[in-house]
């Protein structure tokens, strides 16, 4: 089949998302099944671990992990209610709540991490070649910092 100019880049999008639905789908199915954690406590468990003691703003965690605000707030409240986090307001400015992963959420994000790898690896990794991996991650890391240099407001 012969594409015209930038429909390349329109199926490379439609793939993307097929592809990442059906990752998704599968290696959440996993974890679940091994009786572990969601894949979006996983994620946001897996930020907090990354920004260390203080944690991270809500606003932080919804953008690292790609919910909105209001999907972030309740996630965390829940996984507060499970003792995996702590939500903490800020010190100086009350407009601001952190979020800071527990003893109890570590224990359960190294828990679900060899779940995740595996699914990672049998529902991703497998179909690549290390060359089209490093294609791939250079092309989407490109996409993603694109707007590193806009400045909002």
């Amino acid at each position: 089949m012969v594409m015209r100019e930038g429909e390349y880049r329109v199926e490379a999008w439609r793939a993307l998302l097929l592809a990442h639905n059906a990752a998704v789908r599968a290696i959440e199915s996993d974890v679940q099944r091994n009786g572990r954690i969601p894949l979006t406590w996983y994620d946001v468990l897996l930020e907090l671990r990354g920004a260390g003691e203080q944690g991270l703003r809500m606003q932080e965690v919804a953008e690292r992990v790609v919910l909105s605000r209001t999907r972030v707030s309740r996630l965390v409240d829940e996984m507060a209610r499970s003792g995996l986090v702590t939500k903490e307001p800020d010190a100086t400015d009350k407009r601001v709540t952190w979020a800071v992963i527990t003893d109890e959420g570590l224990s359960a994000l190294r828990a679900t991490a060899p779940a995740y790898m595996r699914g990672i690896r049998e529902h991703f990794g497998r179909y690549l070649t290390d060359e089209e991996a490093a294609v791939i991650t250079t092309a989407l890391l490109r996409v993603a910092h694109s707007g590193d240099d806009i400045q909002l407001g």
